[in-house]
């Protein structure tokens, strides 16, 4: 049997785009999190924020890192927090609170990077390397350049033809994205920094067109994405079957998924917490649980044929969430009327084990 969740409301005086947990630090006995604000009375120039804030009382910043804009996502690795622009540039900054205050390094926006907002970001190649995809159609992979700079290596540009939104690594090699006009697409860096796989989606089998926002990949099944989009769309990409999308969540699939919401799905990510109700079978084909949230403030957890489950149904938008990857039971949300929700869920015997 598992504790009912519990769930703190935290007032923050600025709009909370984005949040982010960070790594423990050994300096500090409390959990942090990284947030993208914006303070739409400020000038444009100061207005956008990345804020350190402490788990007990995220309402309390412990220090403010300035941005040109407003962040159009926020990605941390151990050792690096970054953060992409609506403007087109990209911030790399120490994760660690005791190095927050030392310069990072950054790749400015324009016509050799990105003109426009950035809103696909990862980390991979070992935690080196940065995949950044834009609404500008651009693709491009972020890394060292041997010198204490980082060098922008374009590998594809769209020309406006399609927009990104959503970018994630599956290993030193393989990276996925998402966005309008392009479904989702699997690049091999081994074959030419190429497109080897494409999927247009589940929205063709309804009534509506769809963009992807979100993409995740499981670590153990690098073989499987998890996309979330338009019209409450939620479904899986098994490159095995790349034809054949499997629906989890969305409107006009004729049936073959309950909608857990009607509007737009930010984020998407595998929810390790939540045991699947087919164990047996969840080494083999079946999609494990998932977790989402949404323009109509929903944060649930669907599964491949089986009931959503829903854990928080709020008056405002979720813009974003994360699961804490060191105790999976918390998840913190970004609410659009200026706080953040810390989700605590019951410790359950079957999950721990």
């Amino acid at each position: 049997m598992a504790d009912p969740p519990s769930f703190r409301r935290h007032p923050h005086p600025f709009s909370i785009d984005l949040i982010r947990w960070l790594p423990s630090s050994s300096s500090s006995s409390d959990r942090l999190l990284a947030a993208a604000v914006h303070d739409p009375a400020a000038p444009s120039s100061s207005s956008s924020h990345l804020h350190l804030l402490p788990l007990h009382d995220p309402s309390s910043p412990l220090a403010a890192l300035p941005l040109p804009s407003r962040a159009a996502s926020l990605r941390c690795s151990p050792s690096v927090l970054a953060a992409a622009t609506s403007s087109g540039s990209l911030h790399l900054l120490p994760s660690s609170l005791d190095a927050a205050g030392s310069a990072g390094v950054s790749v400015p926006a324009g016509a050799g990077f990105h003109v426009g907002p950035v809103r696909g970001l990862d980390c991979g190649g070992g935690g080196e390397e940065w995949v950044t995809a834009g609404e500008d159609g651009r693709v491009h992979v972020v890394g060292g350049g041997g010198d204490g700079r980082v060098v922008a290596r374009r590998l594809w540009d769209g020309k406006g033809m399609a927009g990104y939104e959503a970018a994630r690594w599956a290993s030193a090699a393989e990276f996925a994205t998402g966005g309008a006009g392009c479904g989702v697409q699997w690049w091999d860096r081994r074959k030419g920094d190429a497109v080897v796989a494409q999927c247009k989606g589940v929205w063709g089998r309804g009534i509506v067109t769809g963009m992807v926002h979100s993409i995740d990949i499981h670590p153990s099944r690098k073989h499987i994405c998890v996309v979330g989009g338009s019209s409450g769309t939620i479904f899986a990409w098994d490159l095995r079957w790349p034809q054949q999308p499997i629906p989890l969540s969305g409107l006009g699939l004729n049936g073959t998924a309950q909608p857990v919401s009607e509007s737009e799905v930010w984020e998407v990510l595998f929810d390790n917490y939540t045991q699947s109700t087919d164990i047996i079978s969840s080494a083999s084909t079946r999609i494990l649980p998932v977790m989402m949230c949404s323009e109509d403030g929903i944060l649930a957890v669907v599964e491949q044929d089986e009931r959503p489950l829903e854990l928080l149904a709020e008056p405002c938008a979720i813009n974003s969430f994360d699961i804490d990857p060191e105790n999976p039971s918390d998840v913190v949300c970004a609410l659009e009327w200026e706080s953040i929700g810390v989700l605590t869920r019951g410790r359950d015997t079957m999950a721990e084990e």
